[in-house]
């Protein structure tokens, strides 16, 4: 055992307590003050029941399709050159940087139906802003940098010589990849979502502005707190932020235990 064990786990375990789980705790208690009766009305309310289905539902998709061209962009910037390299490299960085709120505007602003891109959607019958669409596209963008940054590493340490062994050994193209290249990169595939998921569900600046915020077409779960909260409706913030607790630990826990099968399925550790 490293030397300072007890002293740097005794400070872990107090910063941890103070900043995630004491606060953790007061919601939950402030929400108990309801009793079972009282979030199960919050959580069946019709309006509540559709901006949670909104929320994580989209987050979801989101986190799927961000993890999918997540991983195609980290191979493309560490597997190939090409001019401008490291000013795309940066760009995934972006929706790290950004303020919500500009990241919301400069959406609505695209996406609008005078919008540079969402003008010609809009003369196709597809409708972004304002509409769940318009909630998967703010999603989908602050997510995408989580699919990118955890799997690029993992593309640098694959060793192509094991690509070429594959390939010496008479496997064909598709082969190398699922079965040489994949299975080391699906852990951090998994990592990405879950963060990519993470983000989607609590995102709420650059949702917003695009979103419209139609009860039962297009609220989210994070804009219905703030509403109980300017209502001075407390209990009923609580509740909800509850319920999304929940629901996100849940799903959680069920990524980070497909992960870990992944890692022992594959012999990664």
């Amino acid at each position: 055992m490293l030397p300072g064990f007890g002293l740097s786990f005794g400070y872990t375990l107090t910063c941890l307590g103070l900043v995630v789980l004491l606060p953790l705790a007061a919601l939950v208690a402030r929400a108990s003050g309801l009793g079972i009766v009282g979030i199960w009305d919050v959580a069946s309310d019709p309006r509540v029941a559709s901006a949670l289905k909104l929320s994580f539902g989209v987050s979801l998709l989101s986190a799927f399709v961000a993890s999918l061209f997540g991983f195609i962009v980290a191979w493309v910037l560490t597997r190939y050159e090409f001019p401008g390299r490291k000013i795309v490299d940066a760009a995934v960085d972006l929706p790290f940087a950004l303020p919500t709120a500009v990241a919301g505007i400069a959406l609505a602003s695209l996406y609008a139906p005078d919008g540079l891109i969402g003008a010609p959607l809009d003369r196709l019958g597809v409708q972004v802003a304002y509409t769940p669409l318009g909630v998967f596209v703010a999603m989908t963008f602050v997510g995408l940098p989580f699919a990118v940054r955890t799997v690029q590493p993992l593309i640098a340490e694959i060793d192509k010589e094991v690509e070429e062994a594959s390939a010496t050994l008479g496997a064909t193209r598709r082969s190398t990849l699922f079965k040489v290249v994949l299975p080391p990169l699906i852990p951090a595939v998994l990592t990405g979502f879950a963060l990519a998921f993470a983000r989607g569900v609590g995102e709420y600046g650059s949702v917003i502005f695009i979103a419209g915020n139609l009860p039962y077409v297009s609220e989210i779960a994070p804009l219905l707190i703030v509403i109980k909260l300017s209502e001075f409706d407390y209990g009923g913030a609580a509740a909800i932020a509850t319920i999304m607790l929940g629901i996100s630990f849940l799903t959680l826990l069920a990524i980070n235990l497909i992960q870990s099968w992944s890692r022992k399925r594959f012999g990664y550790v």
